[in-house]
C-alpha cells in the first residue's frame, strides 16, 4: 500500500522511530543529553550540518523528531521544532523572524500570554504590533505598512471562540508578501489544517488536547522548511527545546488523538446547546452552533468545532465567580484539551492582567466562562453546570 493513501489516524499511529537491534514495538525513550561520534570527520561533519544527525538534545532527540514528524504530517508540513511549551512555540517563532523595526498584524483575540508578549516586550526591541477586530476582516489591509512581516492569528481564538477566515488571511498574506502564522491549538490538526488555506507556520501548544491528559508541556511548530531553519538555529542557541521524555509521551498520544477529538466534539456540542437553552445565560459561542456568527467558515475549514465552548453568565464578575464556586465536578484549571471538563473565568484569571476595555475589545465581559469540555459522560457534565447556573 502506498504511503500517501494512509489516513490520518494510521499516520498518528504508525509514524514512529526505526527499531533497535531489541526490535521493541513500543518506541524507547532517549534519554540521553548528547550523542557519541565515530570519529573526528563524523564530528566535524555533524557540527557543520553536512550530516542529518543527533548531537546534542538541545538541538534534536530521536523522540523529540517522532513527535515533530507526526505533526508535520498531520498539518501537511515539511519540517518543524518541538518546544518546552506552547509559548515557548509562539516566542521563538517570532523572535526567529523579526528584527528591530519590524512590524506584527494580529488579530486582537489572541491568549493572554501572546498579548502581553505583543505590547510589552517586542516594542523593549522595537517590535510593534497592530490589531485588526476579528470581526470586520474587511480592515485587515488597512494596517499593513511597508514595515509588517508577520501576519498572525488564532482560530478558534482563545478564550472567546470567534473564528477567522484562513483562505482570507491566505490571500493577504500572498498579495502582500507577509508570513502567514497560525496559531491552530484549539482545533488540533484533525480538525483543521490552516498550510492548506495559504498559512506558512502553524504553532500548537501541545500541553492541551496534543497531550490530552494534562501531564507534560509542550509546544510546536511546523511549516515552510526555510522559516523552520530560521527558527531552528535560533532556538538551538536559545535552547527552548522540548524534553526527550516530554516528546516521547506526546508521540504516544497523538496515536489517540483522532478518537479523543471526535468524543471531545461531540460533548461539546452538546453542551453547547443545552447552554444556549438556558435561561440564565445570556448567549453561547461555540463553532458548529448556527447561531455562531462565523458558523459558514467554520463549516468550511474546520472537521469539527473543537472542545471549547464560551459563554456568558447573567449577572457579569460576581455571577462568575459564584458560578465557579458552586461547579462540583469539573475542574477549575487554566488548562484546556484534557479528558477532564475545566471551567475557567477569564476576566479574573488567564485575561486578568488585561484592562477592561482591552478584554471587552476582545469580547471577554466580566460573565464570560471558558468550557474546555472533557471525555466523561456528557449527562454528568451538563448536570453539573445546570446546578452550578441555578
Amino acid at each position: 500500500m502506498n504511503e500517501e493513501e494512509f489516513g490520518f489516524e494510521t499516520e498518528a499511529i504508525r509514524t514512529q522511530l526505526e527499531r533497535t537491534q531489541y526490535l521493541e514495538h513500543s518506541v524507547p525513550l532517549y534519554l540521553t543529553s548528547s550523542f557519541v561520534f565515530e570519529d573526528a570527520e563524523d564530528m566535524r561533519a555533524s557540527f557543520a550540518e553536512e550530516k542529518d544527525r543527533n548531537i546534542y538534545s538541545r538541538y534534536s532527540n530521536p523522540n523529540t523528531n517522532e513527535f515533530v514528524e507526526k505533526v508535520c504530517k498531520m498539518e501537511g508540513a515539511t519540517a518543524g521544532f518541538a518546544f518546552a511549551s506552547g509559548m515557548a512555540a509562539v516566542y521563538s517563532t517570532l523572535a526567529a523572524l523579526l528584527k528591530s523595526g519590524d512590524h506584527i498584524v494580529s488579530s486582537s483575540s489572541v491568549f493572554g500570554a501572546t498579548h502581553s508578549l505583543f505590547v510589552n516586550y517586542f516594542p523593549k526591541w522595537n517590535i510593534q504590533t497592530s490589531y485588526f477586530d476579528i470581526n470586520e476582516p474587511e480592515t485587515i489591509e488597512s494596517f499593513i505598512t511597508p514595515d509588517t512581516k508577520i501576519l498572525f492569528a488564532e482560530s478558534p481564538t482563545n478564550p472567546a471562540v470567534d473564528i477567522i477566515d484562513l483562505e482570507l488571511l491566505g490571500n493577504i498574506a500572498k498579495k502582500h508578501n507577509l508570513i502567514l502564522v497560525i496559531d491552530n491549538c484549539f482545533a488540533t490538526p484533525y480538525l483543521q489544517q490552516p498550510i492548506k488555506w495559504g498559512a506558512h507556520l502553524v504553532v500548537h501548544s501541545a500541553t492541551k488536547l496534543m497531550d490530552g491528559q494534562g501531564r507534560v508541556l509542550g509546544g510546536v511548530t511546523v511549516g515552510d522548511p526555510e522559516l523552520i531553519h530560521k527558527i531552528y538555529l535560533f532556538s538551538r542557541l536559545t535552547g527552548p527545546s522540548l524534553s526527550p521524555f516530554n516528546a516521547w509521551v506526546l508521540s504516544k498520544s497523538l496515536e489517540t488523538l483522532a478518537i479523543r477529538l471526535d468524543r471531545h466534539c461531540e460533548n461539546a456540542l452538546k453542551v453547547a446547546e443545552f447552554l444556549e437553552q438556558h435561561p440564565n445565560v445570556n448567549r453561547v459561542k461555540y463553532p458548529f452552533l448556527k447561531s455562531h456568527p462565523q458558523y459558514e467558515i467554520a463549516q468550511k475549514q474546520m472537521k469539527a468545532g473543537g472542545n471549547i465552548v464560551a459563554f456568558e453568565i447573567k449577572g457579569g464578575l460576581e455571577a462568575g465567580r459564584n458560578f465557579l464556586d458552586k461547579i462540583k465536578l469539573c475542574s477549575l484549571s487554566p488548562n484546556l484539551g484534557d479528558t477532564r471538563t475545566i471551567v475557567t473565568h477569564p476576566a479574573s484569571t488567564t485575561h486578568s492582567k488585561l484592562s477592561v476595555d482591552e478584554r471587552l475589545a476582545v469580547s471577554i465581559t466580566d460573565g464570560l466562562v471558558r468550557v474546555s469540555v472533557g471525555l466523561e459522560t456528557v449527562k454528568d457534565v451538563i448536570a453539573d453546570l445546570e446546578q452550578a447556573l441555578a
